[in-house]
C-alpha cells in the first residue's frame, strides 16, 4: 500500500471538476484508492465520494493506493494534485 499526504493548494479545492479528473484517472487502474479525511475515508473512484469530503484549499487529505498498480497510480495522481488540477 502507498499513502501520500497532501495539502489541496488549488484555490476551489475539490469541486465538480478536479473531482471529475481526479476519479477518472483513478478509474484507469486495476488498484483500489482511497482519499482520507480526518476519519472519512471514501473510494476515491467514485465521484460522489470524492464530493462527500468537501475538500476546501488547504486540506490535508491522505491518498492510498492498494494494488498490482499502485506505483503508477499514485504517481499519476500525485502530479494532477502537484499541478493544482490544472486550474491555475
Amino acid at each position: 500500500m502507498i499513502q501520500k499526504e497532501f495539502v489541496l493548494q488549488n484555490r476551489l479545492g475539490l469541486h465538480i471538476r478536479p473531482a471529475a479528473l481526479f476519479t477518472k484517472i483513478a478509474s484507469k487502474y486495476k488498484s483500489d484508492v482511497f482519499l482520507v479525511r480526518d476519519r472519512m475515508r471514501v473510494n476515491a473512484k467514485s465521484i460522489m465520494g470524492v464530493m462527500m469530503l468537501a475538500a476546501g484549499q488547504g486540506t490535508k487529505l491522505t491518498l492510498e493506493c492498494i494494488g498490482e498498480d499502485e506505483e503508477a497510480l499514485a504517481a499519476e495522481l500525485m502530479i494532477l494534485i502537484e499541478n493544482k488540477f490544472n486550474e491555475e
